[in-house]
């Protein structure tokens, strides 16, 4: 995972306690998961998208 160790992640998780606070972190947390699954679900649609033009072309 990006060359992250388990020292690196959890000192960088304390910074964003300390940045945000802890209230707002799992809504942070909750936030980006979202992006994160609505972006997957972009690119597989994407692809699928793809497909179907190559499969019509040819």
């Amino acid at each position: 995972m990006f060359g992250l160790g388990l020292p690196e992640i959890l000192l960088i998780l304390v910074i964003a306690l300390l940045i945000f606070g802890a209230a707002r972190l799992p809504e942070i947390g909750r936030s980006l998961g979202k992006a994160l699954s609505e972006f997957k679900k972009g690119t597989q649609e994407f692809s699928g998208e793809d497909k179907k033009d190559e499969n019509k072309g040819g």
